[in-house]
């Protein structure tokens, strides 16, 4: 009689193991496929809501949100208004004046295409508590503006008349816009300190 003798192998993996590594693996190459397309989902759809907030600020009445403007209905303001530009020069181009999604905020312009992000005006604001007796100022044409960056927009504050006439600008206009309002604020409104 022969002995059969079963050689078993102490390096082998009992097959509920490998059952289980594969399981973990195929879940695992699931999971990694499924984040893949759910983050290409999200930034799909990030995208879609960037493109709709360019179009909303690019097409169709503004919105300028409401912030205090005590003189935008002094004659001041309205001088200034009256005197604007029907287009404003903007990194080569001439924007035309936007209208204004209602109700719009007194002593409030905006200028823009669809190839722009909007410039708008605002007079008659209240000076900002970044303006004070060190901040630096910036002459353009004889007038003192004040500037505040935000992001990608800059707004001008023009300090040295009887009103204060914000201009909010996109970073890539350029200095047209400012130059444009520094000649019809110097034309239409008297010089004043600064801090009288």
């Amino acid at each position: 009689m022969v002995d059969v003798v079963e050689q078993q192998s102490t390096s082998s993996v009992p097959r509920w193991a490998a059952i289980v590594a594969i399981t973990l693996g195929v879940l695992l190459a699931a999971g990694v496929v499924t984040v893949g397309l759910v983050g290409r989902h999200v930034h799909g759809e990030r995208q879609q809501t960037a493109e709709a907030a360019e179009q909303a600020r690019r097409h169709g009445p503004l919105a300028l949100p409401p912030v205090p403007a005590p003189q935008a209905q002094s004659s001041d303001c309205a001088a200034v208004l009256a005197a604007l530009p029907r287009e404003l020069p903007v990194d080569g181009a001439e924007l035309p004046r936007r209208e204004l999604a209602q109700p719009a905020p007194p002593g409030a312009v905006a200028w823009g295409d669809a190839q722009h992000d909007p410039v708008s005006l605002r007079c008659g604001i209240d000076a900002p508590a970044e303006l004070t007796r060190t901040s630096h100022l910036t002459n353009v044409s004889g007038v003192d503006w004040f500037s505040i960056n935000e992001g990608d927009l800059t707004t001008w504050l023009a300090v040295d008349r009887p009103v204060y006439v914000a201009l909010t600008v996109p970073q890539e206009a350029g200095t047209g816009p400012v130059q444009t309002l520094s000649r019809v604020l110097g034309r239409t409104l008297p010089k004043q300190e600064v801090f009288p």
